[in-house]
């Protein structure tokens, strides 16, 4: 099975063929993760509503949730206006990042940030 050519001429990939996928998780609006797909993928995700990534580090396909249980239930997915890059709405069970946290953008992790004056 192939990706959709309508769809797959609207993607602005990487070098290596991928595209950066944001998932938001439908409820709440938060940011849970950032992976990557291919169009393999991306068919796979569009075709079965459950989110289906590229892993970089093991060069295969995953499917969030296949063994962990932690599954992402795809609702939308919007193709950015550059075309380089997803955003993926989801029903997310359990964790969604691989340390246990519900978000791999945790508070925990937050960066200090020192505001631009107003004036």
């Amino acid at each position: 099975m192939t990706l959709d050519p309508s769809i797959a001429d609207k993607l602005s990939r990487t070098d290596t063929g991928l595209v950066a996928v944001v998932v938001q998780e439908r409820g709440t609006g938060e940011v849970l993760m950032l992976a990557w797909m291919d169009d393999e993928a991306l068919h796979r995700t569009l075709t079965t509503g459950r989110a289906t990534y590229w892993s970089r580090s093991r060069q295969e396909y995953w499917v969030k949730g296949e063994t962990s249980g932690h599954i992402q239930v795809v609702h939308d997915v919007r193709l950015d206006c550059d075309g380089d890059a997803l955003l993926l709405i989801v029903d997310q069970t359990g964790p969604a990042c691989h340390t246990g946290t519900h978000s791999c953008f945790d508070p925990s992790r937050a960066l200090p940030v020192t505001p631009a004056s107003s004036s």
